[in-house]
């Protein structure tokens, strides 16, 4: 957000994110960040609220944040010399009118095959907490990828193109530097 402009303020929406109630990444990224926003809009009485959540979906097996330090390797060994996708869900809300809109972006990931010791040293680096699929490709998780396709800033949490037309349709525009509440 900062990257582009733009004025925010963060409140977090401390929700469950339970990843098993759809077999659809899509559906499934979408209703999470839904849940966000709506928890987020208790805060406010004004304002456009942001919410989004990202997956990975490799094989037809989704990907959050690993919990551990086990889970992340797993992770990293079953997206290693495989494409995959990573798909965020956008909510966007009014909070005056309650006005909701929903979309989702998916960008192909491409990962060169990794060796067990590429593995353990970005492990060592902690870079993969919190991070859904166990590696951020703004740092040193650019060193797995071979390619992408797709939005990158989607693989980053946010795609910032789907985000400004959405706002666009919420008559916000980026170009002009308004407060928003995320």
């Amino acid at each position: 957000m900062q990257q582009i402009g733009l004025e925010f303020i963060c409140s977090p929406a401390y929700i469950e994110e339970d990843l098993s109630f759809s077999a659809f990444p899509h559906e499934l990224v979408q209703t999470i960040a839904s849940r966000k926003a709506k928890e987020a809009a208790h805060c406010w009485d004004q304002g456009i609220i942001i919410a989004a959540d990202t997956v990975v979906a490799s094989d037809g097996c989704i990907m959050g944040k690993p919990r551990d330090r086990g889970e992340a390797a797993n992770m990293l060994i079953c997206l290693s010399n495989r494409c995959h996708q990573v798909i965020t869900g956008i909510c966007i809300m009014d909070a005056r009118s309650g006005r909701v809109e929903t979309a989702s972006e998916s960008t192909a990931v491409f990962f060169r095959e990794l060796s067990p010791g590429e593995i353990n040293s970005y492990l060592d680096c902690g870079e993969w907490q919190d991070k859904a699929g166990a590696y951020a490709i703004q740092g040193r998780g650019a060193l797995l990828i071979e390619r992408i396709e797709g939005c990158y800033f989607n693989v980053v949490g946010l795609p910032l193109n789907r985000l400004h037309l959405m706002l666009r349709e919420f008559g916000v525009d980026l170009w002009g530097g308004q407060r928003v509440a995320l």
